[in-house]
C-alpha cells in the first residue's frame, strides 16, 4: 500500500484503520466517531483525506485549545455539534495534603491503572487544587466508580459541564544550552541531564516522541519549533536556534514544560 511508505512502521496499524474509516464514510455514507487522537494521528488522518474529496473532518476535545481530540468523519454537508462528540468532564479534588504535589504523570498513571486505554480519555488539566479530565461518555460511569485514589492519595470525582473546563496555559521555563550536534540523544540528554548511557535505552525503547511521533533513532536531527517528550522525564520544545559558537557547537534556546 503506497500510503504506508510515507510513514513510520509503527504508524502503519493506525493508517490502515484510518483508511478503513475513510472508505466507509466515502462510499457507504457512514459517519465515524473516533476515540481520542493525538495531534500526530490527526495530522495523518487529514493527510489521508486528500484522496477522499467527499469526506470532511471535525475535531473537538472538550475545549477550544484541546491537544487530544475526538474526530468525526462525515459528509461535507453535515456540521457536527459538540454533543455529537460524546464527551464527559470530571473535576478531581482531594482534602489530603499530598494532592498538591501530584503531577500530570500521576493522574495519567492512575487512569491507565484503572484499566482504561489511553484513547478513552483526552487532556488532563492540572490546576492548583484541582484537576480536570475529559473522557468519552461511554466510560464516564466506570471512571466515576473506579478512580478513587491517585498515587495513594484519596480523590473525589465530580462530573462537570464541558463549559466549565479551564484551559491549561502551558508554562515553559526557558534555558539556553550549547550542544555539539542537533541529534536527539545529544539534545535530550543535555536538557534532562542524562548521560549517553542513560538516554539511549529509553529512546531505543520507543519512549521518545518528536511532534507526537515516536522516534527510536538517537541520531534524529532536531530543529527549531520541534516539541519533544521523553516518557517519565517531561516535555520541552526548541524555541530558537541561536547560531554557532566559535568552536562549532550549536546554541539553542529551549523551553521546558513546567
Amino acid at each position: 500500500m503506497s500510503w504506508l511508505n510515507h510513514f513510520r512502521q509503527e504508524e502503519h496499524p493506525f493508517i490502515k484503520r484510518a483508511l478503513d474509516w475513510l472508505e466507509q464514510v466515502e462510499h457507504q455514507h457512514w459517519e465515524r466517531l473516533t476515540d481520542f487522537l493525538d495531534p500526530r494521528q490527526i495530522f495523518i488522518l487529514r493527510t489521508l483525506m486528500v484522496k477522499y474529496p467527499n469526506v470532511s473532518c471535525s475535531s473537538f476535545g472538550g475545549y477550544a485549545e484541546a491537544e487530544r481530540c475526538r474526530v468525526i468523519l462525515h459528509q461535507e454537508y453535515r456540521e457536527p455539534s459538540q454533543e455529537d462528540f460524546a464527551l464527559s468532564g470530571f473535576e478531581v479534588t482531594s482534602p489530603a495534603a499530598g494532592f498538591q504535589q501530584l503531577k500530570h504523570k500521576d493522574f495519567l498513571g492512575s487512569l491507565l491503572g484503572c484499566g482504561l486505554k489511553r484513547d478513552k480519555f483526552g487532556d488532563i488539566l492540572v490546576h492548583p487544587g484541582r484537576v480536570q479530565v475529559i473522557v468519552t461518555q461511554e466510560i464516564s460511569d466506570y471512571l466515576h466508580i473506579h478512580l478513587n485514589q491517585v498515587h495513594r492519595v484519596p480523590v473525589i470525582l465530580e462530573p462537570i459541564e464541558l463549559g466549565s473546563i479551564t484551559p491549561f496555559l502551558l508554562e515553559w521555563k526557558q534555558m539556553h544550552i550549547t550542544v555539539p550536534s542537533p541529534r536527539a540523544d545529544v539534545v535530550v540528554g543535555d536538557v534532562f541531564r542524562l548521560s549517553r548511557s542513560k538516554v539511549l535505552p529509553p529512546i531505543r525503547a520507543g519512549h521518545l516522541k518528536i511532534n507526537w511521533m515516536m522516534v527510536d533513532s538517537p541520531s534524529y536531527s532536531l530543529k527549531e519549533g520541534d516539541i519533544i517528550s521523553l516518557r517519565g522525564y517531561g516535555r520541552f520544545k526548541i524555541l530558537k536556534e541561536e547560531g554557532m559558537t566559535r568552536k562549532g557547537n550549536i546554541r539553542l534556546e529551549v523551553g521546558i514544560l513546567l
